[in-house]
């Protein structure tokens, strides 16, 4: 007689959890709140669905800021190859793309779903779609079953949790998990967003809304030690900043706690020493200088933040070179190099696009995804307390985890 397994939650982790079960002469029964499988996946990547990045394992782990050890052996067991090897035998073919991110050809997110959807039913997964868990029903220290909203119960031998974070509740993300396993006497490591906007104290800023850079470089001192730094795209917004840069950041700030009321520099110009800035006032001013310090200025940098730049230091946006003092000169140098902002915070959970802290991974077997305290329950995904920064990471942890916790349940 067939072990028969209900998986809560049809994200990446969920989906992976179920087909690897079934593969593994399980009956499964894959139970969701949506009303089709992977909605957050369709929305990854822009759309596009960033699944995994074509990287080493390793360096997998080292892009997993909270527990990347405890991946060892998902990763080694259902790596980004054997995903992306899953995927193109199904029909999908992947590229890869900046930074070794790995892509549909089509660009089509639904590609990625419908592999997924073929293989469920291939392997005669039951979805149950638009359902929700009540609650997950032990007895003895074993998972008995679980109880729906409208009180029915499933009767199985294993459970795997894989019902995701607290980003985007309105796709269904809105931290079940975290109370059926804190229910089940599991500690929950605080809940906190990460890749999510930064909001900053200082007024003015909203005064830059709607402009973006390039290339910035974002720095905060943890400690005399210790200091943390991001690189590339800055958006300002009418709270503060986001953009690429300023999401990574938010991922290494969410680790420490203490520095959410912080003092943040950023480069605005990273690829420009302070010297080569020096001296291009210099020539400008040499060879002209009745021109505008705004002008030269507005040839590195955007119009508004220029003149944003200049209001803060109390210089006249109207001064010639040739008027400008030295000091003057020196102060706006070191205001593009090190704009001091003051961090208040994140934006809402519900706005990040993962969710940092989670099910305790002490609890949890690493080689299995079992929980430590109750046979025959098991986590995937982001529900455990492992977070990763953008570019596919946290899909393959995803992935990865579900696959275990699928052979094992």
């Amino acid at each position: 007689m067939k072990k028969k397994v209900v998986v809560i939650g049809a994200g990446p982790a969920g989906i992976m959890a179920a087909i690897s079960a079934a593969e593994h002469n399980k009956e499964v029964v894959l139970i969701d709140k949506n009303d089709q499988i992977g909605r957050k996946l369709r929305i990854t990547g822009g759309g596009r669905c960033n699944i995994t990045n074509n990287c080493s394992i390793n360096e997998i782990i080292e892009k997993t800021l909270s527990n990347g050890k405890f991946l060892y052996n998902s990763l080694n067991k259902f790596s980004n190859i054997n995903l992306i090897n899953f995927i193109e035998s199904n029909g999908c073919k992947l590229k890869v793309e900046h930074k070794g991110k790995v892509f549909p050809v089509s660009d089509k997110s639904d590609d990625i779903i419908n592999v997924f959807s073929k293989v469920l039913n291939n392997n005669e997964v039951v979805l149950k779609m638009n359902c929700e868990v009540k609650e997950v029903l032990v007895s003895d220290d074993k998972v008995s079953g679980v109880r729906l909203q409208d009180n029915n119960i499933i009767r199985c031998d294993g459970v795997v949790i894989s019902t995701g974070g607290m980003s985007y509740p309105h796709l269904g993300s809105t931290g079940d998990g975290y109370r059926f396993a804190s229910n089940l006497e599991h500690n929950i490591v605080k809940i906190r967003p990460s890749l999510v906007p930064i909001t900053i104290k200082e007024k003015w800023i909203k005064d830059l809304m709607g402009i973006s850079l390039n290339s910035v470089k974002i720095t905060t001192k943890i400690s005399n030690k210790k200091k943390i730094s991001s690189k590339g795209d800055l958006l300002f917004t009418h709270y503060g900043i986001s953009g690429p840069a300023v999401l990574e950041h938010s991922a290494y700030l969410s680790q420490y706690s203490e520095v959410l009321e912080s003092t943040i520099h950023l480069d605005l110009l990273p690829n420009y020493s302070q010297e080569e800035l020096e001296q291009i006032f210099h020539q400008e001013s040499q060879f002209n200088g009745s021109k505008l310090v705004k002008t030269v200025l507005t040839n590195l940098l955007p119009k508004n933040l220029c003149s944003k730049l200049l209001d803060l230091l109390n210089i006249d946006e109207y001064i010639k070179l040739g008027q400008l003092s030295k000091k003057d000169r020196n102060r706006i140098i070191n205001t593009i190099k090190t704009l001091t902002l003051t961090t208040s915070g994140f934006r809402p959970i519900k706005e990040a696009i993962v969710t940092s802290g989670g099910i305790s991974v002490k609890e949890i077997d690493s080689k299995t995804m079992e929980s430590k305290l109750v046979k025959g329950l098991y986590f995937a995904g982001e529900v455990i307390d492992i977070d990763a920064l953008t570019g596919g990471y946290n899909l393959q942890i995803a992935f990865s985890t579900g696959y275990v916790a699928g052979i094992n349940v």
